[in-house]
């Protein structure tokens, strides 16, 4: 399995608090007559958590189907919302939302849903309700990247903070040369993004979806 670059460093942190934690509670613990069952279950519950980080961290390979026609899904995760918006940041006017939730056992890398030229990236301090809550997506900590690719179409998404997540990275500057499908950014423990489409835009997903980052085509226009 391939560890992402973002979670090497706090994996080799846990590692080393799990190893001295439970050579600390064997000696402390074992030779008691009832303390080696606890060491038994303190060193299960360490190696979960350790193992519940690690697949979080998880960096699998994706093949892109790149198609400047269609936008394909920045996470992994379920569909929360698909309607109709009123844009103000950035991109104005009525535009379609569509946007993913990822659970803490969602691959967390993102990935851009288009390619083409990076036309702006706003960074947003704020605040840490659930992801799924209405207002995060105004009030939630955030980064936005806006693309626009060779037929014109620009596309804008929002890396959105959740309960769990206090930690957003986003390599995309602005003039940078978006290609579809490679990875842009990167959320810490549980998160949304939300898509911003043009009305013309024809979703081809629906709420409860399931979909993987990189692959699945989530919208297309047409030729």
């Amino acid at each position: 399995m391939r560890i992402h670059k973002e979670g090497k460093q706090i994996l080799l942190i846990t590692a080393i608090a799990v190893l001295l934690g439970n050579i600390v509670s064997y000696f402390a613990l074992y030779s008691l007559s009832w303390g080696k069952y606890l060491f038994w279950f303190l060193l299960f519950e360490s190696v979960l958590l350790f193992l519940i980080i690690l697949q979080f961290f998880r960096d699998p390979k994706r093949t892109t189907p790149h198609n400047d026609y269609h936008v394909i899904a920045p996470a992994d995760g379920k569909v929360v919302v698909v309607e109709e918006v009123e844009a103000h940041e950035h991109l104005q006017g009525k535009h379609i939302q569509v946007s993913i939730f990822m659970s803490p056992f969602n691959v967390h890398c993102n990935r851009f849903p288009v390619g083409g030229e990076v036309t702006y990236t706003q960074y947003h301090a704020g605040k840490f309700l659930v992801a799924w809550h209405p207002k995060s997506s105004t009030e939630n900590e955030r980064n936005t990247v806006a693309v626009k690719n060779k037929i014109g179409k620009e596309v804008l998404f929002t890396q959105i903070a959740g309960a769990l997540a206090r930690r957003i990275v986003c390599y995309a500057k602005k003039g940078d040369v978006a290609v579809q499908g490679e990875q842009y950014g990167f959320i810490k423990f549980g998160s949304r993004v939300d898509v911003i489409l043009p009305l013309d835009t024809e979703v081809q997903v629906k709420i409860g979806d399931t979909v993987r980052g990189g692959e699945t085509v989530i919208a297309l226009w047409k030729k």
